[in-house]
């Protein structure tokens, strides 16, 4: 197995598992041509280290080498696969320290989250690799006189997994574990704003004993590795996470090359609905919850909070406090609640965008502007009076910004929730059970979560509707994008024959 190779992070005294090299075919390997990318923290915008940026041929080579491997590991025995997982997932969880360390060095995300995120991924691996125990066909009662029907699970056969800088090791281990735990082989093409957690995943993986080219991990210029990998025809099953623009460009291009399997979670633009029998102080700190974390760069964040107009100014009064208390600041200082935006693309669309809000008339409560720390820190900002037309509104907002309005009715709030193409999450706040019924039944939102925040895990399908997606990761439906189902028909068995009239 290759040697570990480490660096010091920002956290004294605690080393990472650090690799600047792609994994493929078992080998760690550079670019033909020696190009290379750097990579820098978020907090400081210093460079942190250089990875390679592969050749359109070294990417096909790591889909002839998960090929390769599939066509064994598909026929290794679920206990064998399970175990692999489960010697992952051990691993992941006696490196927590040195993998949130290195998370956040890259991602900026304060380090009590970035724990978070790396149990949250070790969580996928264990499920699956318990779950797999039990995806099976079934025997189907015949219709065949003599015959004997039944159905088979099958893997698919190569997965490539295309990843965000959000979440860049828990958006990798909840597709992989269910695609390797079915019996596939992927090719996983992270974030290029993020690659050193894929990296460090998969010295582990190396390490928990997976055959060489079930997990390879490649990097390149994105359109191209993208191209490569959903244009090859022997890749079976495309799971992409990321933007709704660019999940189109993922879909057309795995159209063009031919049929197969792809899930899909793009965007969202969650409604957050505070109605007036809610508890008012529990909602405004669930909407603290579901709109800060990772600095607001999050998928199912809060963007759209909606309040009844009897609690609104007193709503508005307690959230913008409750949010003026955050602290910003760089992933290691102690507290920080909320992390610099990812890059200055990032913070250039948050300050237009509270911008337009401004200028259209909304009332900025708190925050607002760019943050004393310089760089690609904002101001966790609280924008009141929002309204349909400006950018808070209409946009996914993937940053520190929440956008509050009042609403009459709950026809009115439905109508103005569901006024968006995407469709992932939405919140209700709520005590009264026919309220909460109503909104979760019409809402058109694939998960709505009610009277809490933390609604996602191993154990649950997740994913969106509308422009937020295709398909669900997590949960048994997890395995869906990885797998077939085959149906068989065994006649002439000797079994006694019925007399027919």
């Amino acid at each position: 197995m290759p040697t570990q190779t480490r660096r010091r992070s920002m956290l004294p005294g605690h080393p990472v598992l650090f690799k600047s090299t792609c994994y493929v075919d078992g080998r760690w390997i550079h670019s033909d041509s020696a190009a290379t990318v750097a990579v820098v923290n978020p907090a400081d915008q210093a460079v942190i280290g250089h990875v390679p940026m592969l050749e359109r041929a070294q990417i096909v080579a790591a889909v002839d080498a998960a090929q390769r491997a599939f066509d064994t590991w598909r026929w290794t025995p679920q206990a064998v696969r399970s175990a692999a997982l489960l010697r992952w997932h051990a691993l992941i969880l006696r490196h927590l320290d040195d993998l949130a360390a290195l998370l956040s060095l890259e991602q900026g995300k304060p380090l009590a989250e970035s724990r978070g995120e790396i149990r949250y991924a070790a969580s996928f691996v264990e499920w699956f690799a318990n779950e797999a125990k039990r995806v099976a066909g079934r025997t189907i009662p015949t219709h065949i006189d003599g015959a004997h029907l039944g159905t088979v699970m099958e893997p698919v056969g190569v997965a490539a997994l295309i990843t965000p800088w959000n979440f860049p090791a828990a958006m990798i281990t909840r597709k992989a574990a269910a695609a390797i735990a079915a019996g596939c082989a992927v090719v996983v093409k992270p974030a290029h704003e993020t690659p050193f957690s894929a990296l460090a995943l998969a010295q582990l993986a190396d390490e928990a004993g997976f055959p060489a080219g079930v997990f390879n991990v490649v990097l390149g210029e994105p359109q191209m590795a993208m191209e490569t990998l959903v244009g090859d025809a022997r890749v079976r099953a495309v799971s992409f996470t990321g933007s709704t623009r660019v999940g189109r460009l993922v879909t057309e291009t795995a159209a063009k090359a031919g049929i197969r399997k792809i899930a899909l979670e793009l965007g969202g633009n969650a409604p957050f609905i505070v109605t007036e029998d809610a508890d008012l102080d529990q909602a405004v700190r669930i909407a603290i919850g579901a709109k800060f974390q990772t600095s607001g760069q999050d998928c199912c964040a809060a963007n759209r909070i909606f309040v009844a107009r009897p609690l609104y100014e007193a709503f508005v009064s307690r959230y913008a406090n409750a949010v003026r208390e955050l602290k910003t600041g760089p992933a290691f200082e102690p507290g920080v609640d909320v992390g610099p935006l990812m890059h200055q693309a990032a913070f250039d669309a948050t300050a237009a965008r509270v911008d337009d809000a401004r200028a259209r008339g909304a009332r900025i409560v708190a925050g607002g502007r760019p943050h004393a720390l310089g760089g690609w820190f904002y101001e966790p900002t609280v924008i009141a009076d929002a309204a349909p037309g400006m950018r808070v509104v209409d946009e996914e907002n993937f940053a520190p910004i929440s956008a509050v309005c009042a609403f009459d009715t709950l026809d009115e709030v439905v109508e103005k929730a569901n006024d968006t193409e995407y469709g992932l999450a939405a919140y209700v706040c709520a005590t009264r059970i026919d309220t909460i019924f109503q909104l979760v039944r019409r809402l058109d939102f694939a998960m709505v979560s009610v009277n809490g925040v933390k609604f996602t895990g191993a154990p649950i399908p997740f994913g969106g509707m509308k422009a937020s997606g295709l398909g669900r990761e997590g949960g048994a439906e997890g395995f869906e994008p990885f797998t077939e189902t085959k149906y068989f028909c065994l006649g002439n068995l000797g079994l006694p024959v019925t007399a027919t009239a």
